[in-house]
């Protein structure tokens, strides 16, 4: 979930209220209605199932409703947790008290459930009861943690969408038995890492949403005890220091967890060298390590860059070394992307740059809406950029969508954050408004300088870069700022107010303009990004993608799939730096999706052995083919097929 920072001392912005703005229509109402309507009832379905999930069957269990075994995995109290996050948005968006009550009796289920003296995670609870060997913090990768975690960011967020205290009061407990067990462990020196460590984002906005101090100083310490692992992994984050730590590295989704609870921290406390880690960190990714999708962690499994000759620590899921991104074993494991939005979203609130917006919407458009289908109830756990037609390895994880992955850890972790897409629209200062994600809508905006007002935005963004700003409604004459991203690919454009047209070049690119709002009455603002179609060249030193190039359009990656070339293997194709490509729309899976239609060279592959590990080089020449691209998000909504993102060049 989004987080609350008005008080925050350290925070430069906060968001608008969740009510405050909706989509009206075109990309992201789409998508938002896709949630509701699909990926939010079929993953309850996912979570009630005792032979899939058997989620809500250990719940239970715990409470004495039912009979039977722990099922499952570790981690699915806190999937569920995430689940009821994107109900919730659900619910409150759609005025659906069916869903609230519903919610309600899960509230009420997850209290029997609990334990008197707080401690929830139903896996231990039945281990304990059923002396099956299984009891609590045996095992940092049972993510007990990661479920408290959770449920505080879900409990406040219910109350901070219906005013109930039920689910509130169920987190106050478990926080206090994590308490007494983290001041324990301070005093004896028995510390050990949280895995994937939800509970530091949980915990402050415990504090921010009850007021009450000791949440922050349990946050605090939680963080703090980190330093006194004994035996630490770079996989954890925890090898070294907190604040000695200068690089990205490790499990991605632990790591995006972490700098995204120790940004939060940062706000509520101004630890400059919290800060200063969080750059170091925040550049080693966004420099060396992300992918050109937003995705975060090349790699399933390998030996910490960072060990030494005689030892190497295993990691997974993880960052690798700078550049080194893969494409075929490509992890991005979508929580990671998940993750990261969260973590640039609370960079943008100590510290309002468009980089971390662009950041957010280059994620959010392409690594995690790909990770879902088109229709809503299929999900990548990782998410590849590029499919072969076959391989010769296995890869940990299918090379398509399923409705079920045995870690169901990604798909309520995308729908949470899919209905809550609104909230990424807009965030405020004491006279400013801020844009973020841009897509049509309707907000009702009050700014601390005392503006009050309705703005409309109207765009078919991401598609197109027009977008006209309405103010309307406006309660008095106060001035206020409307701050305008111009987002990092820009090259040329313009403002149009009422007192003129300003041109935009790539000068403006990844920074905000100010238009001020000072005049009285409505206000018309029009925000124009010129779209050409643009290709990208990779750094040099990532290998795998030596000597080519992929495609862009405004905010959008494009990606090639075997269904739109007719070639034996999109392997034959070259790029024609020269072709000038043509939007063009289709459809699929019933969406709207702007392709892209030009050429591309193919390769004369005559006497060429596909088999041969290596063969003398014999060019035959190569003579232009159509091609249609779609948007990588839209991938793997057709047939099973050939797909890739960067496309070898031909310069001639």
């Amino acid at each position: 979930m989004l987080t609350n920072t008005e008080k925050s001392p350290y925070a430069k912005v906060s968001p608008l209220p969740f009510q405050s703005v909706k989509w009206t229509d075109g990309f992201w109402n789409d998508v938002t209605q896709m949630c509701v309507k699909e990926t939010v009832p079929h993953l309850q379905k996912m979570f009630e199932a005792k032979d899939i999930s058997h989620v809500v069957e250990n719940f239970r269990i715990c409470a004495g409703e039912s009979e039977g075994e722990f099922g499952g995995t570790d981690f699915g109290d806190g999937d569920f947790y995430k689940w009821m996050e994107s109900a919730m948005y659900a619910a409150a968006g759609t005025d659906d008290q069916e869903l609230f009550k519903k919610l309600d009796e899960y509230i009420d289920l997850i209290g029997r459930a609990q334990l008197p003296d707080g401690y929830i995670s139903t896996k231990q609870i039945l281990g304990e009861r059923q002396n099956n060997g299984v009891k609590r913090f045996g095992n940092i990768n049972d993510f007990e943690v990661y479920n408290f975690g959770h449920l505080f960011t879900a409990a406040c967020l219910y109350k901070r969408l219906t005013g109930k205290d039920n689910f509130l009061a169920i987190a106050e407990k478990a926080a206090k038995y994590l308490e007494n067990m983290y001041q324990e462990n301070e005093r004896t020196g028995n510390v050990q890492t949280a895995v994937c460590p939800s509970h530091y984002m949980g915990l402050v906005e415990m504090y921010r949403t009850t007021g009450e101090k000791w949440y922050l100083d349990l946050a605090a310490l939680a963080v703090r005890l980190r330093d006194s692992v004994k035996d630490g992994m770079d996989d954890n984050q925890d090898r070294i220091p907190l604040k000695e730590q200068d690089k990205i590295l490790g499990h991605a989704v632990r790591a995006n967890y972490l700098y995204a609870g120790v940004a939060d921290l940062y706000a509520e406390t101004g630890d400059e060298e919290y800060l200063k880690v969080l750059h170091a960190v925040w550049r080693s990714l966004m420099d060396t390590k992300i992918y050109i999708t937003g995705g975060c962690g090349a790699l399933y499994n390998g030996a910490s860059p960072y060990g030494n000759f005689f030892v190497h620590q295993l990691v997974h899921q993880a960052y690798g070394y700078e550049y080194q991104l893969p494409n075929i074993t490509a992890y991005n494991e979508t929580c990671a992307s998940v993750g990261h939005v969260l973590w640039a979203y609370r960079m943008f609130q100590i510290e309002p740059k468009a980089e971390y917006f662009d950041a957010i919407e280059r994620s959010m458009l392409n690594v995690n809406l790909a990770a879902v289908s088109l229709d809503g109830k299929k999900y990548f756990y990782e998410n590849m950029l590029r499919r072969t037609k076959e391989l010769k390895y296995k890869l940990i994880w299918p090379l398509t969508r399923s409705e079920y992955i045995l870690s169901y850890c990604c798909p309520p972790n995308l729908a949470r954050t899919m209905a809550q897409t609104s909230e990424y629209a807009y965030v405020r200062s004491k006279d400013t408004l801020w844009t973020g994600m841009y897509g049509a809508n309707k907000a009702f905006v009050s700014l601390e300088c005392g503006a009050e007002f309705k703005l409309e935005q109207k765009t078919e963004y991401p598609y197109d870069g027009k977008i006209i700003f309405s103010v309307t409604e406006r309660k008095n004459e106060i001035p206020f700022n409307l701050n305008l991203r111009i987002p990092g690919w820009v090259e040329s454009g313009s403002i149009k107010t009422k007192e003129g047209e300003i041109p935009l070049t790539i000068e403006n690119a990844g920074s905000y303009f100010t238009v001020k709002i000072d005049a009285p009455g409505d206000a018309e603002v029009a925000l124009d990004l010129e779209m050409p179609v643009r290709y990208t060249a990779p750094h040099t030193m990532i290998e795998e993608t030596a000597g080519q190039a992929a495609i862009e359009r405004g905010p959008l990656v494009y990606c090639l799939e075997g269904a739109d070339a007719q070639v034996e293997t999109l392997d034959d194709l070259l790029l024609d730096l020269n072709e000038k490509f043509q939007t063009e729309e289709m459809r699929i899976q019933g969406r709207k999706i702007i392709a892209l239609k030009g050429e591309m060279y193919c390769l004369n592959r005559t006497g060429f052995d596909r088999e041969k590990l290596y063969q003398p080089l014999r060019y035959r020449g190569m003579e232009h083919t159509s091609v249609r691209l779609i948007p990588y998000f839209a991938w793997d909504n057709r047939e099973y097929g050939e797909m890739r993102i960067w496309i070898p060049v031909a310069y001639r």
